[in-house]
């Protein structure tokens, strides 16, 4: 399918052709879901903690003897049941990341650009490069191109200028193709691709 080309300024210079293989697959919600469970799950720190019976400063010794008192068994005061206890069972420092086949990470990707395509939300740039690292300018020419909420995947590394523009901006993200992921062009608007992104991406999902 053919999509048009256009510059920063908004001018049409050109059309590019986009691979049914990658950009026509079915959209399926359940991938789309088990990757940014996949990509949420790696991002989790799993630093939480609580302290358990043998970790929290109570003393150890037992809080009276065994038999004839009336009351109840009873050891450490350190025990889950008392006030300033250990926790029984808490969280404990772990990482939270799972696997998840590489096909299905791929079709997850491929599924996240065929639905940008679908709803019209999906553009592609000549260049994402500015002659000034201006955050002004840039906002000027998003305004311009209907774009507030928008992430950017270029073919190598971004161009200095474009990046440090762009940091300032909410709701906007640059990325090069090889960091092109399901959670980040899900939770923007608009995916704008350049030319060399679209062909790299092509020959890296086809």
């Amino acid at each position: 399918m053919q999509v048009p080309v256009r510059n920063l300024a908004g001018e049409e210079v050109g059309s590019v052709e986009l691979d049914e293989a990658v950009f026509g697959v079915p959209v399926r919600v359940d991938i789309l879901h088990r990757v940014v469970e996949w990509q949420r799950a790696k991002r989790r720190a799993g630093t939480h903690k609580v302290k358990g019976r043998s970790e929290v400063a109570r003393t150890k010794q037992k809080m009276y003897r065994q038999k004839g008192t009336g009351r109840a068994r009873h050891g450490a005061r350190s025990a889950n049941i008392f006030v300033g206890g250990g926790r029984a069972f808490g969280p404990v420092p772990r990482s939270h990341a799972f696997d998840l086949p590489k096909k299905v990470r791929r079709l997850g990707l491929k599924c996240a650009l065929a639905g940008k395509l679908k709803e019209g939300r999906l553009m592609v740039l000549d260049k994402a490069a500015l002659e000034e690292p201006r955050t002004k300018l840039l906002a000027e020419r998003l305004a311009g191109l209907g774009l507030s909420s928008a992430i950017f995947v270029t073919g190598g590394e971004p161009e200095r200028n474009f990046v440090l523009a762009s940091r300032n901006l909410p709701g906007v993200s640059v990325l090069p193709q090889m960091g092109a992921n399901v959670y980040d062009i899900l939770r923007h608007d608009t995916l704008v691709l350049t030319e060399d992104a679209v062909q790299l991406l092509q020959e890296r999902l086809r």
